[in-house]
C-alpha cells in the first residue's frame, strides 16, 4: 500500500514539476506586529474574554441544533477575525500584535487537553483491536495523501506561486488531506459519550497513530521546504525511539508513582510532580518536530487510565483547559482565516473540490480497510465518518503551511473551510447511520 502511495506520488510530481504557478501567492503575505509588555496584556485578556463568551454562546447554539460545542468554539474564533468583522473590526478584539503571546497560550492548552485524553484513553481495549487500529489508521493517510497530492496538480498553477516548488505543494496538500483533528474527535466522543466504547477507543487510536504519522509526514515536507530532508528523516527515527523509551522506561515508572498516589491524598507535590512530567515530555516530542502534544497524550495514555491520578488530575484540569485555554488556539487561527480571499465562482468550486476530495479519501480509506480487517459495514462506516473529522490539528498544520509559504492565504482560508465542513458533518451523518440502526436498515453488524 505504501510502495503504491509513493510510486503514485512520484507519477504525480513527474507532471507538476512541468506546471507553471504565478509569480504572486493568491492573498498576499501575512505577519504580525508586535505589542508593547503593558499593552499586550491588556490585549490578550480582552481578546481571552471576548473568545470565551463567543465560544460559550456558539456551543451552545451547535448544540441546540445537535452539534458539538467544540465546534461552536471553532466557528467563534473564525467569526471574531477579518473574516466576519473585517480587518477593522478584528482589530479591536484580536490586533495582530496579541498573536504572539495568544499562540502561545493556545499551544499550551492544546497540551494540556492532550494530556487529559490520554488520560481517558483505556490502551487494553485497543491492543484487542492492534491489526485493525494499525490498518486502518495508515490506509486513512495513504489513500488521502494520494488524492491529495493529485489534486495539486489543478491547484498549483491557481493558488501557489513561484516562490514554491511543486514538490513541497503537492507534498503538503497530500499531508493536509489525510489529517485527523485528534483533539476535536476526542471531544466529540466525549460529548457524546462514545470515548469508552469500543468504537470510541478504536477511533482514538486510529487517531492518534494517523496524526503521529501524519506529523512524520509533515516534519519530512518542512524538511523538504528548507532543503534539510536528512533531518527530517532523524526525526522518523527520534520518534519511534521517543514510543519506545515511553513503552520501556516511563510506563512501569508511572504504574509506581500511582500506587503510592493510591496509598495517600493527591497533594500539590505529586499534581507538580505530574504536571513537570507532562511539559517535559511534551518538550521532548516538541524538540523531536512531531508537535509537543504527541508527548503529553502519550504520558497520559501510559497512565493506568481508572487510576485515582488519572481521575482526579483529570477533573481538575478539564473545565480550566477547556473553557479557558484551548478556545484560545481557535482565535489565534480566526485572526489568520480570510473568507473574503476566497471570492468568485471558481475559487468556490476549488474549495468545493478540495472538501469532496479530502471527504472521500478520508472516508474511503478507512471504511475499506476497516472491512477488511473484519468490522462489519455499520461500524466501518461510523469509524470513517470519526476518522473525516478535521479542525484543531488540521488547524495547527495550515499555520504551519503559511508560516512556511507553502500555501497562500487564498488557499489556507479554502482548506480551513474543509476542516470546518468535515468536522461539521461528522454528528449529523453519525446520528443518521445509529437511527437507521435503530429501525434495522442495511446489513452491518
Amino acid at each position: 500500500m505504501v510502495v503504491a502511495a509513493v510510486a503514485l506520488f512520484l507519477l504525480v510530481r513527474a507532471y507538476g514539476e512541468t506546471l507553471t504557478a504565478p509569480e504572486v501567492a493568491a492573498g498576499g503575505a501575512t505577519g504580525h506586529a508586535v505589542a508593547r509588555k503593558g499593552d499586550a496584556l491588556l490585549q490578550v485578556l480582552l481578546a481571552l474574554a471576548a473568545v470565551v463568551a463567543g465560544g460559550l454562546l456558539l456551543g451552545r447554539l451547535f448544540a441546540w441544533v445537535g452539534q458539538p460545542p467544540v465546534i461552536g468554539e471553532v466557528v467563534a474564533g473564525i467569526l471574531l477575525g477579518p473574516s466576519l468583522l473585517g480587518q477593522a473590526g478584528s482589530a479591536v478584539i484580536l490586533p495582530d500584535a496579541v498573536a504572539p503571546y495568544l499562540g502561545v497560550i493556545a499551544q499550551l492548552g492544546v497540551i494540556l487537553y492532550m494530556f487529559v485524553i490520554g488520560l481517558e484513553l483505556d490502551a487494553g481495549r485497543l491492543r484487542s483491536r492492534a491489526r485493525t487500529t494499525v490498518l486502518t489508521s495508515h490506509a486513512s493517510i495513504v489513500v488521502p495523501f494520494v488524492m491529495g497530492s493529485s489534486l495539486a496538480l489543478w491547484l498549483y498553477p491557481v493558488l501557489s506561486h513561484q516562490g514554491v516548488s511543486f514538490t513541497s505543494f503537492a507534498l503538503f496538500m497530500g499531508v493536509a488531506t489525510s489529517i485527523t483533528a485528534f483533539p476535536v474527535l476526542a471531544r466529540i466522543l466525549s460529548d457524546r459519550s462514545m470515548a469508552k466504547t469500543e468504537l470510541g477507543v478504536l477511533a482514538l487510536g486510529c487517531a492518534a497513530i494517523n496524526d503521529a504519522t501524519a506529523w512524520c509526514l509533515l516534519a519530512f515536507v518542512v524538511g523538504v521546504a528548507e532543503a534539510q530532508v536528512s533531518g527530517s528523516l532523524l526525526v522518523c527515527v527520534l520518534s519511534v525511539g521517543f514510543v519506545a523509551l515511553m513503552i520501556v522506561a516511563v510506563r512501569p515508572l508511572a504504574r509506581l508513582f500511582v500506587r503510592r498516589c493510591e496509598e495517600g491524598p493527591l497533594t500539590r507535590g505529586r499534581i507538580a510532580v505530574v504536571l513537570v512530567a507532562v511539559l517535559l515530555s511534551a518538550l521532548a516530542t516538541e524538540a523531536i518536530g512531531i508537535h509537543a502534544i504527541f508527548g503529553a497524550f502519550l504520558l497520559g495514555a501510559v497512565v493506568p487510565h481508572d487510576s485515582r491520578v488519572a481521575r482526579e488530575i483529570g477533573h481538575r484540569l478539564h473545565d480550566v483547559v477547556t473553557v479557558l485555554l484551548l478556545p484560545a488556539f481557535f482565535a489565534y487561527t480566526g485572526m489568520r482565516t480570510q473568507i473574503g480571499l476566497v471570492s468568485g465562482a471558481e475559487q468556490w468550486l476549488l474549495c468545493g473540490v478540495i472538501i469532496v476530495v479530502a471527504t472521500a479519501g478520508k472516508f474511503g480509506g478507512t471504511l475499506i480497510a476497516a472491512r477488511l480487517t473484519g468490522l462489519g459495514w455499520r461500524p466501518a462506516a461510523s469509524l470513517g465518518l470519526l476518522m473525516n473529522t478535521r479542525g484543531l490539528m488540521e488547524l495547527i498544520a495550515l499555520n504551519i503551511g503559511l508560516d512556511l509559504g507553502v500555501i497562500s492565504p487564498a488557499l489556507f482560508a479554502m482548506m480551513v473551510l474543509m476542516a470546518l465542513a468535515t468536522t461539521l458533518a461528522t454528528t449529523p451523518l453519525l446520528q443518521l447511520l445509529a437511527a437507521r440502526k435503530a429501525h434495522g436498515a442495511g446489513g452491518g453488524r
